[in-house]
């Protein structure tokens, strides 16, 4: 089979595949996209897209409408989850991006300028990448982002990016520039945050204050251990917990709470309600040896 028509019968089994599961948002004066994740009518889309609001409706493009209710938003990982009571398609299936690699297709699913179902493709252009948001006057980086060339646009913001498979690894958040888009991981992270949404309409989160980026170790360290890489220290907040505690800019966290820390995950998904006030050791390479810090996560209010 040709190249080129073996990409485009791909493309077109992944968009009939993913398709029918995205919805067309109105909320309030906004619009976007979501995906539908259960048979029962829960669907994810983005905490900006929500904004304010607390119900909308929901157009698929089979031509069913249902009301929705929001049942929990959290802006600091632009995630939020909705509910249809009515008619919807049933679930589309959630895949895993931590199995993501650079240069794999993706398919992105969503109504970018109110144009319905509208599907472009392209490749995952970088891993690991950091999306500052804001709610209030607090500042959190959603943590490897999923980078694409496939186009994005307004109205997008909600919708599914796919997989090859049709497994949808991530939810279109933003466009970062001229053939630059965003999306938010669908991973083991990402099931935690819909979860406590679906518990409590909110997520608590401790906070420790420092940014970092995946760098790979020294090679005795490698013997050491058999780890590959950690999180080198590229910022520590002035007066937060980590700095409280004496971490560094600098610093290469090699684990917390006793596992091993290869990216910005490794922290964040140890933050959630049960590390707020304990201790959280953290174990860090600084001039060539092993340091053990203790910190004390704090919650992190967005406020």
């Amino acid at each position: 089979m040709d190249p080129l028509d073996s990409y485009s019968r791909t493309v077109s089994s992944v968009a009939a595949a993913v398709t029918p599961h995205v919805a067309s948002l109105r909320i309030g004066p906004g619009a976007g996209s979501a995906v539908v994740f259960t048979d029962d009518g829960l669907m994810l889309t983005n905490a900006h897209v929500v904004g304010a609001g607390r119900d909308g409706v929901a157009a698929f493009t089979d031509g069913t409408e249902s009301r929705f209710d929001v049942v929990g938003v959290d802006p600091l990982s632009d995630l939020a989850v909705l509910r249809a009571p009515g008619a919807t398609p049933t679930a589309a299936v959630l895949g895993d991006a931590d199995r993501l690699v650079v240069g794999q297709l993706v398919v992105a699913v969503g109504n970018p300028l109110g144009l319905t179902g509208s599907v472009t493709a392209g490749v995952v252009s970088a891993l690991g990448r950091s999306l500052p948001v804001r709610s209030g006057r607090s500042m959190r980086m959603i943590e490897d982002v999923i980078q694409t060339d496939a186009a994005l646009n307004p109205g997008n913001s909600g919708g599914a990016l796919a997989d090859a498979g049709a497994t949808v690894v991530g939810i279109n958040t933003a466009v970062a520039g001229i053939g630059l888009g965003m999306a938010v991981p669908v991973n083991a992270t990402t099931r935690r945050i819909i979860g406590e949404l679906l518990a409590d309409g909110r997520v608590r989160r401790g906070y420790l204050g420092l940014v970092g980026v995946p760098t790979p170790l020294p090679a005795p360290v490698v013997q050491r251990t058999g780890q590959t890489s950690g999180l080198r220290l590229v910022e520590v907040i002035p007066g937060s917990p980590a700095d409280r505690a004496g971490l560094r800019a600098g610093d290469l966290v090699l684990s917390a709470g006793r596992k091993p820390v290869t990216n910005a995950q490794g922290i964040q998904r140890q933050l959630f309600s049960e590390a707020i006030g304990t201790r959280l050791p953290i174990t860090v390479l600084r001039n060539g040896a092993m340091v053990d810090v203790i910190t004390v996560p704090t919650e992190l209010v967005a406020s």
